[in-house]
């Protein structure tokens, strides 16, 4: 019973911090346990509004988290940490897609710059789905997307990074899902560390035998014989022993 309490404390905190740092451009948090005391770690866009003034906001989320979860005086902490990449986060992505069609945003226009923003951020593939009452009485779905996209096997888990949104719309709820396809970055900051399965690697053919080429080079291609070897001499035959008559 002890992760499915972890998971629902995960859960109510998640949705908690949604409604409370939609406009500071909340990502997701990140719960460390330690014997001495609980970090919590907010990820967002906008730190230094997370923060406030002097650490204020701060503050007052960490009185409500300790005053609902029931958390002892001094035992949870909670941190801001900024985003590296804001285009390649899809809870962001879904985030500023919200505010936009709440600003009254044509729903083509405001999918496609979020398509370009995550391309021109360095992912490999994109796509919006925007579904409900768009314009007409009756409800629809639109798909925009671009680039590259795996949708089965372990790599959708790994390069992967998607985020679901309801919009309250005058006309009804709209429901937004954003899919962000991650390149292979070694270093593992910008994206996974494994590569894709099916990446080949041509290696550089470093033989120290091979003359370096200076300029352009041309050979015939067909098998000319430019010298004969010389047909070797036959040995004569052998005399036949003279027959003797009598």
């Amino acid at each position: 019973m002890l992760f499915v309490a972890d998971g629902v404390f995960y859960a109510e905190l998640n949705e908690f911090f949604q409604r409370e740092l939609a406009a500071e451009g909340y990502s997701g948090c990140e719960v460390r346990v330690t014997p001495a005391r609980t970090e919590i770690i907010i990820r967002a866009t906008h730190t230094q509004e997370v923060l406030g003034e002097k650490g204020r906001r701060i503050r007052e989320l960490t009185s409500i988290v300790q005053k609902r979860f029931n958390f002892p005086e001094g035992t949870v902490e909670l941190y801001a940490e900024k985003v590296a990449v804001r285009g390649l986060c899809a809870i962001a992505q879904c985030e500023s897609l919200k505010f936009k069609l709440l600003q009254g945003l044509a729903v083509r226009r405001a999918a496609y710059s979020v398509v370009r923003y995550v391309m021109e951020s360095g992912a490999k593939g994109c796509e919006v789905v925007v579904s409900g009452k768009l314009r007409a009485a009756r409800a629809k779905s639109m798909k925009f997307s671009e680039g590259f996209m795996v949708h089965s096997g372990n790599p959708a888990k790994e390069y992967i990074d998607r985020a679901v949104r309801h919009v309250d719309m005058k006309q009804g709820v709209l429901g937004i899902k954003v899919k962000i396809m991650l390149d292979w970055d070694p270093t593992g900051r910008n994206g996974p560390k494994n590569p894709l399965p099916d990446l080949v690697t041509i290696l550089d053919n470093d033989a120290k035998d091979e003359a370096p080429v200076d300029g352009p080079v041309s050979e015939s291609k067909m098998a000319v014989a430019e010298a004969v070897a010389p047909v070797a001499d036959v040995a004569p035959a052998a005399e036949a022993a003279p027959v003797e008559t009598y």
